[in-house]
Order: C-alpha cells, then sequence, then structure tokens
C-alpha cells in the first residue's frame, strides 16, 4: 500500500487542504510531495478517483484539472510548410 511510504504520513491532514490566499502554506506542502517517494501513485489515485479539493502527487486542484484537460485535447498533427 503505497500511503504507508508516502512523505506526508503523520503530517497534519488539513496542510494539504490550504484555502485559495495560502499560497505560501501551499508551496510548502508541495515541496514535501516533491521530495515523496510515492508521488506519482498519490497522483494516480487523486485522478483516477476524480477528487477535487486538496494537494495530491504534488498537485493542486488546479494543477489537476489542467493535467486532465491536455490528456483530452486531441493531438494535432501539423504538415511541414513548403517553401
Amino acid at each position: 500500500d503505497w500511503i504507508r511510504d508516502a512523505a506526508c504520513r503523520g503530517r497534519d491532514d488539513l496542510d494539504f487542504f490550504p484555502g485559495p490566499s495560502e499560497t505560501r502554506k501551499q508551496r510548502d506542502v508541495i515541496k514535501v510531495c516533491n521530495g515523496c517517494p510515492v508521488r506519482a501513485e498519490c497522483l494516480a489515485y487523486a485522478l483516477r478517483h476524480g477528487i477535487s479539493h486538496g494537494i495530491w502527487g504534488g498537485l493542486s486542484e488546479r494543477g489537476r484539472r489542467a493535467l486532465r484537460r491536455s490528456r483530452h485535447r486531441p493531438v494535432e498533427i501539423r504538415r511541414p510548410t513548403v517553401w
């Protein structure tokens, strides 16, 4: 179970749910995530379960929304310009 190896284990859960004006707190929490050995698993869990609040896998709600949008965007193939 990936949760037992998480760098955030034992920290206050509320730290990972900062308010919109708590940008410093958000940056501090993301630093914890950046050094976490199970960061990818945490992010995958949040994406798979549609978790929309808090910081998971080093991404805020906004970051996860952007990631979801980029994954659903069709790939555009451009033809080379001929001179």
